[in-house]
């Protein structure tokens, strides 16, 4: 079985994919990106924490001990970390995001719940999504995941990554951290199955200026399971990688 195949093959989401899939090759392929390919990286890893953060509300300058302050410095430490953990994903997706969120979630959760799955039916929600899944629905759905992860597909690699980014987002399976995780989780599977090797594009820059709202109808969208709705939010999803590789 081939459950992300049926829906890439869509044409309204074949179309939506293929156009982010050439904005982002047209970065890949440009001179100045190849000749600095290192600096393009880190500011690609600074600039996608810095918009993640701030979807979450934390939309600040600096690193501090404010609140805000402290989410901005927990995403910076994630996207940092996305790089070491790309080879990781593609053979056991789930070790790499208990690694990440280990290091994510670092004085917001008591030390034995970082990088585990919650227990309980609490979890951060910065969004106000609402509707948070039984932890133990949640648990399944995320077995689920990494076990269709490591099934071959025919569906891109951004069919793939929005999918992964909308099921954490949904199910929120850790108690604090899993918009940020989501948001990383676009950037592993982009990386992993080869759309973005080097990591130089800022998917987040999409997601943060399609806005906060246009967000969470997509997810929310998503979350009701349908055909149509999750095809929606993998279209949202691609313009946003497409708005991702054009600021580059």
């Amino acid at each position: 079985m081939d459950p992300f195949a049926a829906l890439a093959a869509r044409s309204d989401v074949a179309e939506s994919v293929q156009t982010a899939r050439d904005a982002i090759d047209a970065v890949l392929w440009r001179r100045d990106v190849r000749g600095e390919a290192a600096q393009f990286a880190t500011a690609s890893r600074e600039r996608g924490a810095r918009d993640s953060a701030a979807i979450d509300g934390a939309d600040v300058v600096e690193v501090d001990a404010s609140p805000m302050g402290r989410v901005l410095e927990a995403a910076l430490r994630l996207t940092a970390a996305v790089p070491t953990q790309v080879d990781v994903f593609a053979q056991a997706p789930l070790q790499a995001l208990a690694h990440l969120h280990a290091l994510t979630a670092v004085g917001f959760v008591p030390e034995s719940e970082l990088g585990r799955p919650r227990a309980g039916e609490v979890a951060d929600d910065p969004l106000t999504l609402g509707s948070l899944p039984p932890a133990r629905a949640a648990a399944d759905r995320l077995a689920l995941l990494a076990d269709v992860l490591g099934r071959p597909t025919r569906a891109p690699a951004l069919v793939v990554a929005a999918l992964v980014h909308a099921e954490l987002a949904v199910l929120r399976p850790f108690t604090w951290g899993s918009g940020l995780l989501a948001r990383a989780g676009t950037r592993l599977v982009l990386a992993s199955r080869g759309v973005d090797p080097s990591l130089f594009t800022v998917p987040e820059r999409g997601f943060w200026e399609a806005g906060r709202p246009s967000y969470v109808r997509a997810l929310r969208g998503y979350a009701t399971g349908t055909p149509d709705g999750v095809a929606a939010f993998i279209r949202w999803h691609a313009d946003a990688c497409a708005t991702g590789a054009l600021t580059v």
